[in-house]
């Protein structure tokens, strides 16, 4: 039923994978999919924010993040399940909708926290790609 199944997380945050990610294997293995698991280096917002970093400094997360996603897969994606990683830079919504497009997720598995009053049911990221992306959102909790 599943082909491709993309897993974004926070490699800083391990609430952003710690079910989400088994949840995803355990697919990926019924299914016979391929699961493509992401992260996102937040952009700045703004130029004038940028200006406070020092130069490099985006280039230079986004291999740290390279780094630690590539120990988080090896440590949490066992060999046998077809995979890739991705590390992108961007707004992560945006980022995470793009990359489902790019890789041709039919389902992306994420993880949510407990809510606040402000979202209810899902965090912001969670709702915003649940309602841009027309493939299935499991949203693990």
């Amino acid at each position: 039923m599943f082909a491709n199944i993309l897993v974004p997380v926070d490699t800083g945050n391990e609430e952003s994978w710690r079910k989400a990610l088994p949840d995803a294997v355990k697919l990926a293995r019924a299914h016979g999919a391929k699961l493509h698991v992401m992260t996102v280096v937040p952009d700045f917002g703004s130029s004038i924010v940028a200006s406070y970093f020092p130069e490099g400094f985006q280039t230079n997360a986004l291999e740290q993040a390279k780094k630690e996603l590539a120990t988080l897969v090896e440590r949490h994606v066992p060999a046998d399940v077809d995979h890739d990683q991705i590390a992108t830079h961007g707004g992560i919504w945006q980022e995470i909708c793009r990359v489902a497009k790019e890789v041709g997720a039919d389902l992306v598995v994420m993880a949510s926290h407990k809510p606040a009053f402000h979202d209810v049911l899902l965090t912001p990221t969670a709702h915003q790609v649940l309602h841009h992306l027309p493939v299935s959102v499991m949203v693990v909790r």
